[in-house]
């Protein structure tokens, strides 16, 4: 326990969280250190809180997109602060001028992730505002002194940069690595877990949001990077490591097993263990390479990965031992298509082994500047998503007037009240406030607890001893690692930032124990506030949304259908053609499951039809599963001719996709397509099945035992395409089925 706790920490003080932590109190502490040398405080403190308030733009992505969101957020903080402090002449226009900076700026959201960050900090800006007295210096200088403590934190960012320029790349490729072996070795227990599937279907599909995520993340750092300057100044391991990753995800999604034919099987389990040791081991081996890849160390020994692969390949002859052919030869192919998934799957893990290694050519790869292009999701910054926005059916507008209309009863309520510092609910308010009412209860439970935890450390210390060089060091300590944890822990973060606070009002202020006391009651009021507000006002709950989400996954499932279909019958289409279908499928199911999640952290009362949107959502998932089991065999596979039998399935699940997408959106006219009828066409593929399964039998008793690699590949393919093909049909007509109940529920 203590090993492991000892090398948590390790690798957090190696993280580019850290770091990053580390730039802001350093870029905070040189103009306050120099100031006050200088005799002007005041000034620094000014700088000091430019540096504060746009350090949130500082976010791994390509060194143009950070330095363009840092100045937008520098330019943004500049307008509040002089909006606000100009606003205090009059309680009644100070009101006023609060409503509206909350509205508008709220709405940058709307711009995406960075948008949000550079909304976030104009609305800590003003409430910055709300709390600073600038008599003695005038507004215009402290306005300008925000700036410069912006432009300050930007230097500062470059001078980290260019001493340790591939931190956040490392730290995200790390965390990846890491997901992706806790990913596998989640695949590994769902073969003999029975009792505890329903559970680690769920952890799958949360891991699922989250590489997905990361992967998205590491294309912009990476990709736009590449397409920017270029091969010469690009790592190119990096993005061999990130290639690999999106490929074990996808092959690990595209041989998703059915475990209820796989129970029937295999009753005992005994034969499998040796499958799901294989995939612990791989994972373990994944998770260790991500340690690595932070601290720098040697690559660990393939031994391990190479004694799994022995015994799951003894394995299979076990099997045929136990059970001989021809009783045994369903579930010899079962074990054979999972080895072979999986020794497909050890490449990859010892490609990856190889790159961090440096051995041979393992750096080298292939990836157009045009085609890396095309794997990057880009955001529009035009001037009409903000319009689009300015409507009450859209979710950014809805938060925005809630924020707003918090922000204003929240300082209302702390000035009649005589609470010491209102501004601190505001603060609060900001802070917690989301879209999704479960995110918000989620954040304010986590607020409360680590302000607690941090009032109550801070009360400790400061009953133990009186000593302000404590207490500065304390601070200094607390706020690198508030701004180190933010993304990693909320709750301690919460607890870092009041002991940060706590530290700084005990240097100026003898009456510690008063601070403590309204930190505790404005994060209790802002806190109650934003959960109200997110609960009665223009509620965005996740059911009203979610049918836009299944859409898109129906309509991203159905290119992903095609572009299988035409892989079928030409390998020469490109494989960016086959593989951006591919990609947006899989980032349609990440959102989708995401949505879902969302619905069920709202309160029960609104959780409408929960248990027929996740039927919808898991046969969504298990749809996508096994498109990309029929396009991965096919990709990878010297494959046969394709018969008009199998256009006629294609044409068949296309028209009910095309049907339940017409279900989710009034306007949408299916296009359907004409095929042969359905049950000669299963007929036929099953034919072409038995007659291999029989010639591969009179083999058997000719005394030929082992079979050969041209057969072999004959019979799997065989094998999966007449049975995935039959899967996605069923599938498919369930998804209809089950979308017109649903749109029925609501509808009526």
């Amino acid at each position: 326990m203590l090993k492991d706790y000892l090398k948590w920490t390790w690798l957090f003080l190696k993280s580019s969280n850290f770091y990053r932590g580390i730039l802001l109190t350093v870029a905070v502490l040189i103009p306050l250190i120099s100031f006050d040398i200088a005799g002007h405080l005041a000034y620094g403190i000014s700088i000091a809180m430019g540096v504060f308030l746009n350090a949130p733009s500082n976010t791994p992505g390509t060194f143009k997109r950070k330095n363009i969101s840092t100045l937008l957020s520098i330019g943004l903080t500049m307008l509040v602060t002089l909006i606000i402090n100009y606003s205090k002449v009059h309680f009644i226009v100070l009101i006023a001028a609060l409503l509206v900076v909350s509205f508008f700026v709220s709405l940058i959201a709307a711009y995406g992730f960075r948008g949000s960050l550079i909304a976030f900090a104009g609305l800590l800006a003003m409430t910055l505002a709300l709390a600073r007295d600038i008599s003695e210096f005038g507004i215009w200088l402290h306005v300008v002194l925000i700036g410069v403590g912006g432009l300050w934190f930007l230097v500062m960012s470059w001078a980290f940069q260019w001493l340790s320029p591939k931190k956040d790349e490392d730290q995200l490729l790390s965390e990846t690595l890491y997901l992706t072996g806790s990913y596998l070795q989640v695949r590994g227990k769902l073969l003999t877990k029975r009792t505890k599937r329903e559970k680690l279907l769920g952890e799958i599909l949360h891991l699922q949001t989250q590489l997905t995520e990361k992967h998205e993340a590491l294309r912009e750092l990476l990709l736009s990077e590449r397409k920017k300057i270029g091969r010469s100044g690009f790592d190119e391991k990096r993005v061999l490591i990130l290639i690999t990753l999106v490929d074990i995800l996808e092959l690990a999604l595209a041989n998703t097993l059915n475990y209820n034919q796989i129970d029937d099987l295999f009753g005992d389990q005994h034969h499998l263990l040796p499958f799901r040791n294989l995939n612990l081991t791989m994972g373990n081996h994944l998770q260790v390479l991500s340690e690595i890849l932070v601290r720098n160390k040697k690559v660990q020994s393939k031994d391990e990965l190479l004694e799994a692969v022995e015994k799951a390949q003894n394995a299979i002859r076990d099997y045929l031992s136990e059970v001989p052919l021809p009783e045994g030869r369903e579930g010899a192919i079962i074990l054979r298509n999972l080895l072979d998934y999986q020794e497909q799957q050890i490449e990859k893990v010892r490609s990856i082994r190889r790159v961090m290694a440096n051995v041979g050519k393992a750096n080298k790869i292939a990836l157009k500047k045009k085609d890396a292009h095309q794997f990057i999701t880009t955001q529009e910054y035009s001037l009409n998503i903000l319009l689009q926005n300015l409507s009450i059916n859209s979710p950014i507008c809805r938060h925005a007037l809630r924020l707003t209309i918090a922000v204003g009863v929240g300082f209302l309520l702390g000035t009649l009240l005589g609470i010491r510092n209102p501004y601190w609910i505001v603060l609060t308010l900001i802070v917690l406030m989301r879209p999704s009412y479960g995110l918000t209860k989620s954040r304010a439970k986590e607020r409360i607890i680590g302000t607690l935890i941090g009032a109550a450390v801070a009360v400790l210390i400061i009953l133990v001893t009186n000593n302000t060089i404590v207490y500065q060091i304390l601070a200094v300590i607390s706020l690198t690692l508030a701004f180190s944890l933010i993304v990693q822990s909320y709750r301690s973060a919460a607890a870092f930032i009041t002991l940060f606070i706590i530290f700084v009002y005990a240097l100026i202020n003898p009456n510690s124990f008063q601070v403590v006391q309204y930190r505790i009651l404005d994060t209790a009021i802002g806190a109650g506030l934003a959960v109200i507000a997110n609960y009665t006002l223009w509620p965005t709950w996740e059911f009203m949304n979610i049918d836009g989400f299944i859409k898109a996954m129906v309509k991203k499932n159905k290119a992903y259908l095609l572009a299988i279909q035409r892989l079928y019958h030409s390998k020469e289409i490109t494989a960016l053609e086959y593989k951006m279908p591919r990609k947006e499928a899989f980032l349609a199911i990440s959102n989708l499951n995401a949505a879902f999640q969302r619905m069920t952290q709202d309160p029960k009362s609104k959780q409408k039809e929960m248990g027929l949107t996740y039927e919808i959502v898991t046969l969504n998932n298990t749809f996508l599963s096994a498109l990309a089991s029929l396009g991965s065999f096919i990709q990878n596979h010297k494959t046969t001719e394709p018969s008009i039998h199998f256009d006629a399935f294609i044409a068949n699940i296309h028209n009910n996709l095309e049907e339940t997408e017409a279900l989710l959106d009034k306007e949408k006219k299916p296009e359907l397509l004409d095929h042969v009828d359905m049950e000669t066409a299963k007929k036929e593929l099953q034919h072409t099945y038995n007659a291999l399964v029989k010639e591969r039998n009179e083999q058997v008793l000719a005394g030929v035992t082992v079979i050969d690699q041209e057969m072999k590949v004959l019979l799997q393919e065989a094998h999966l395409i007449s049975n995935q093909l039959i899967w996605l049909k069923s599938l498919s007509e369930d998804l209809k089925k089950n979308t017109a109940k649903y749109k029925t529920v609501f509808n009526g």
